[in-house]
């Protein structure tokens, strides 16, 4: 099973089938797609870093290392950009036969690594992202970011079923407009 090789393949031909021999390696990957969840992720053209030691088992390679990344968005609260430098561990075995037991295998003579490390990245991202653990969001009359105004404030707002009445204060008997009684 042929397939264009993802940037995240490392070559395991000098591992395979000789238990307990061991090495490391580090790969700096510019993603190609991007991944995350709706409102955080890795942007597409960013920087990953990946640094893994591979050890040979009697079934297969086992792959184990952190991810250096820095996932974008924005936060929930203000909606101001939020950027989230990570470092994710992440630990898996790739087996040598295509049983089922196993998520993951060896690929002719590499590991990929990309699905391993996309699942560990996406799982540490938060759901919510918030710009900073006390962000107070946006003011909901005006939508400026208090955070940015201390002591911010409205008048009080108006209740909102007598906010039709409020154009008709000026309104005295002088100004009233006719209408067909007052002939």
């Amino acid at each position: 099973m042929s397939h264009n090789k993802s940037p995240y393949a490392v070559s395991v031909i000098d591992l395979m089938h000789r238990p307990g021999e061991m090495r490391e390696k580090s790969l700096d990957i510019t993603e190609v797609d991007g991944f995350g969840n709706a409102v955080i992720g890795v942007r597409q053209g960013s920087e990953v870093r990946i640094d893994v030691r591979l050890e040979s088992l009697h079934d297969g390679i086992l792959a184990s290392g952190t991810v250096d990344a820095v996932a974008e968005g924005e936060c929930v609260r203000c909606l101001t950009d939020v950027s989230l430098p990570l470092e994710v561990e992440f630990q898996e075995l790739f087996a040598y036969s295509e049983d089922e037991a196993f998520d993951y295998t060896v690929h002719e003579d590499h590991v990929d690594l990309e699905p391993v490390v996309r699942d560990a990245v996406v799982l540490a991202l938060p759901f919510q992202p918030v710009c900073q653990e006390d962000c107070l969001g946006l003011c909901p009359q005006c939508g400026v970011r208090l955070l940015d105004n201390p002591g911010h404030q409205h008048e009080a707002p108006v209740d909102p079923r007598w906010a039709a009445l409020a154009g008709l204060e000026g309104l005295t008997e002088g100004d009233r407009p006719a209408d067909d009684t007052d002939l």
